[in-house]
């Protein structure tokens, strides 16, 4: 992605390196180099998953509701997918430690503004500005860090990183529920200030003087620009399309014709543009294309319903943000322990075959969450959870495999960064799709659920006795049985959505294997896609 020209340094990933003739780091440098990158990556990763506990917080505190709190989670996702595409050019123009250190000092700046954002439009025009400034942060971290290691120590050095964009997940909803219930929102925000203050100094003392070489490189305007159209113009059609009763108005089919417009241009442009901003050429090999179209819809599907789950449980199953937190922490436990054993274990089985055994994991999961009931216990709650992690551990790497399987080394940059984009943005989209659907699906049981609330009906007048008895007034009783109605109506709406998405995925099962069988020397290995992956 980011350049056709994929020599360049962080066009996808750790592909690049110091200047020639430079040593690797070694002692309290290399350790105080490699601690400062990976808290940056892990400041990063941290700020997908730890906003997402607190949504119900953010909404109420700023008077929307809690599907427009939403959008402080597609915001940053659509805004950091965009940036992609610019990394290679950036690095290329100002060098990869300059750019990264400004990364990390623009990230700490607009996680402080986000904390102090008054309004949602603030919050949100912050959010966007912290996702775009995010884009180059993770490749350029794999560049330096691959940098200060030997190449017979390269593995480890990408297996030690790995590690803290797996525990950034688990420690997220934890510290995001905590910090929600017992300081407030803001403090979610102001968490990256020290850490990013510190991995900003560190990294700028320990690399400065290593430098990337930059030369004037040419960039697709035109390219980038449609790209930021079509790709901002369906996420907010995605985001607005229930409050604005979808294609009954007019704001949502003109930003859905816009949307199909820029995108159809997008695409001719991409295709015969020197340099575009997005290799599409990449899309006629097999493998990249089955690889890509499964990553993109997989993560759609895992990243709606990590949303979902914390969303139903603090609205309507009385959960704390908390509570809710450790609901999802464990996903990255099993994930942890079993990853390195799965990058161990690449070369010598068919990546085909971990990604099947994965996406039949999310299927289990998400056909026991399907059964989830408002009387449902934490133990319950978590136990699919727990079992998620050994689906994580089988997903990015095996699937990064197959997606660079057969590529020339020159074109790896491009395919990850390509395929990157596709995740993330399909993680935005994901979470609006998903709740749109959570809340259609919630007015249909509703509906069903309230015909059979006639004051004629025995368990009916039972349950309005029962109230009236308690001291409640006709209204109130009906008020608090329409209530309950509104807990089973989002609950087997949940339920319908956990169903369809385990489908789904058995389903992705069989585009997996359209691919060719993996050869083990294509694509740089293992350690290629564990870069990639991320």
């Amino acid at each position: 992605m980011a350049d056709t020209n994929a020599d360049r340094p962080a066009a996808g990933g750790a592909s690049g390196g110091a200047p020639a003739g430079l040593p690797p780091l070694k002692g309290g440098q290399l350790a105080i180099g490699t601690i400062a990158l990976s808290l940056a990556t892990f400041m990063n990763v941290l700020d997908t998953s730890i906003a997402n506990v607190s949504i119900p917080a953010i909404a109420g505190d700023l008077g929307v509701s809690p599907d427009q709190g939403t959008w402080v989670i597609t915001s940053f996702g659509v805004a950091n997918a965009i940036s992609l595409p610019l990394t290679g050019w950036l690095t290329r123009r100002f060098g990869a430690v300059r750019l990264f250190t400004l990364s990390v000092a623009l990230f700490v700046i607009a996680s402080f503004l986000c904390a102090l954002a008054p309004t949602l439009s603030a919050l949100i025009l912050f959010r966007v500005l912290q996702g775009f400034v995010a884009g180059p942060m993770i490749p350029l971290s794999q560049t330096l860090l691959l940098s200060s290691y030997p190449r017979d120590k390269a593995g480890t050095a990408l297996a030690m990183w790995s590690i803290t964009t797996l525990v950034a997940p688990v420690v997220g909803p934890l510290l995001g529920g905590w910090i929600t219930d017992n300081i407030s929102w803001p403090w979610i925000f102001y968490i990256n200030v020290p850490v990013g203050v510190a991995a900003a100094l560190a990294t700028w003392w320990i690399f400065h003087k290593r430098e990337t070489p930059t030369a004037r490189v040419p960039v697709d305007t035109v390219g980038l620009g449609l790209l930021v159209l079509w790709v901002g113009a369906l996420q907010v059609m995605l985001d607005k399309g229930k409050d604005l009763d979808w294609f009954n108005s007019p704001q949502i089919v003109v930003l859905l014709c816009v949307a199909v417009v820029a995108f159809a241009i997008f695409v001719v442009w991409e295709l015969t543009e020197e340099h575009p901003v997005v290799d599409l050429t990449l899309f006629k090999g097999r493998n990249f294309t089955v690889g890509t179209v499964s990553l993109l819809c997989a993560y759609g599907l895992f990243f709606g319903n990590v949303v979902l789950l914390p969303l139903w449980l603090q609205q309507y199953m009385g959960y704390t943000a908390t509570l809710a937190g450790l609901v999802l922490a464990p996903v990255g436990l099993l994930a942890i322990v079993l990853t390195p054993l799965i990058g161990r274990t690449t070369n010598k089985v068919d990546p085909r075959l971990l990604v099947t055994g994965s996406f039949g994991v999310f299927a289990l999961v998400l056909f026991m969450r399907a059964h989830f009931n408002t009387d449902a216990t934490i133990g319950t709650l978590l136990l699919p959870t727990v079992i998620q992690g050994i689906g994580m551990a089988a997903f990015f790497i095996p699937l990064m495999l197959i997606t660079l399987n057969g590529l020339p080394p020159e074109r790896i940059p491009s395919a990850s960064g390509l395929s990157n984009f596709a995740r993330i943005t399909a993680g935005s989209f994901g979470t609006s799709i998903t709740t749109t659907l959570w809340d259609r699906r919630a007015t249909l049981h509703h509906a069903q659920l309230v015909e059979r609330l006639d004051p004629n009906d025995p368990v009916t007048s039972q349950a309005l006795g029962t109230l009236h008895s308690g001291g409640l007034g006709s209204d109130q009783g009906y008020a608090v049985l329409n209530r309950l109605v509104d807990s089973q109506a989002f609950m087997l709406s949940a339920d319908d959505i956990f169903y369809v998405s385990g489908f789904i995925f058995l389903a992705l099962i069989g585009l997996v294997w359209f691919a060719r069988p993996h050869r083990a020397e294509a694509g740089g290995g293992a350690g290629q896609a564990a870069s990639a992956a991320h």
